[in-house]
């Protein structure tokens, strides 16, 4: 078996050929910051096609290999990109779901942790709060080493909303969708800032604001109720939660000590213990480094522990 130093490459497995696992792909390989990508998936004719399909534009990318991975391929990856999951079948209940998938998670971190690697975990399936904590918890390791994709995608539509509402770069639109990845999740008004003035100064003042508090709820919303559009304009997101997953890893393998709204496990931060959610975590080559402790106002420390209690709810029904 390959040792810890073995993991020093920039090797990236990708468990999950569907949509966001080939998207990421996708994405990844045309970033740069990668030397190898392995994807790995139970359906070896879409493996098979997916890698394919990626490795004829390899005269177009920068240098990275691409191919089709085996278990042996977490022994010296960097990190673990974990988006495989079951869908919902029709009469089946939500619990049921959530077992069958936690059920894979751990079978995916068993096969992991047989090849003695060294890797970071990035869980991205759904539900992608109570996954992380499934795999943190079965993996037995650092609660760093274990993240979730959390809220950084929602931070993304956020921040696009307000800079389209302000007709501002979003490069100068600073926010954060915190909580639960799901109906739970909250905009951190009192965090989110335009060019360092706070919103709330920002947005009364400008020609674009008619009445700012209605507004604002109105982008939360919007924020909140992404994913449904698009699934119902076409089937699936996958094209920014690949771009998201690209900032994540990028983080991780230049050691950029970037602030990005991951899933981590907190313990006694916000007043919260033992609950995997979307929180401002610094980022390090070593995965979520600490958690960072904004100052949020009291009732966003409510809607926190609110989408905390969400997400107690389903770890606690999954009995594990």
């Amino acid at each position: 078996m390959k040792t810890h130093q073995s993991g020093n490459k920039r090797k990236v497995v990708i468990v999950g050929a569907g949509a966001v696992g080939s998207t990421f792909a996708y994405a990844l390989a045309q970033q740069g910051s990668v030397e190898e990508i392995a994807i790995i998936d139970q359906n070896k004719n879409l493996m098979e096609g997916q890698v394919l399909d990626l490795v004829h534009g390899l005269p177009y990318y920068p240098p990275v290999k691409i191919y089709t991975g085996q278990p042996q391929d977490y022994a010296d990856a960097r990190i673990v990109v974990i988006t495989a999951g079951a869908k919902q079948q029709p009469g089946e209940s939500r619990l049921n779901l959530l077992q069958h998938n936690a059920a894979i998670m751990e079978n995916i971190v068993d096969a992991i942790k047989e090849q003695n690697s060294s890797a970071i975990l990035i869980i991205v399936s759904n539900p992608v709060d109570v996954l992380t904590q499934v795999a943190l918890k079965h993996s037995g390791w650092p609660r760093g080493r274990v993240i979730g994709s959390g809220t950084v995608l929602d931070s993304a539509r956020f921040r696009y909303l307000i800079s389209k509402h302000c007709d501002v770069d979003v490069s100068n639109v600073h926010g954060y969708i915190l909580g639960e990845h799901g109906d739970s999740q909250f905009a951190a008004w009192s965090m989110t800032h335009i060019g360092g003035i706070p919103i709330d100064q920002y947005c009364p003042l400008c020609k674009h604001c008619k009445n700012w508090m209605s507004e604002r709820a109105a982008i939360e919303e919007q924020v909140r109720n992404s994913a449904y559009h698009i699934i119902d304009y076409k089937g699936a997101t996958y094209y920014a939660i690949g771009m998201a997953l690209v900032r994540i890893v990028s983080a991780i393998l230049r050691d950029q000590r970037s602030v990005l709204t991951v899933s981590a496990y907190l313990a006694g931060e916000y007043g919260l213990n033992d609950i995997t959610l979307g929180i401002p975590s610094l980022i390090t080559a070593h995965g979520v480094e600490r958690v960072i402790e904004g100052n949020l106002s009291e009732a966003e420390m409510q809607k926190l522990h609110h989408s905390a209690s969400v997400l107690k709810q389903s770890i606690d029904a999954l009995g594990r």
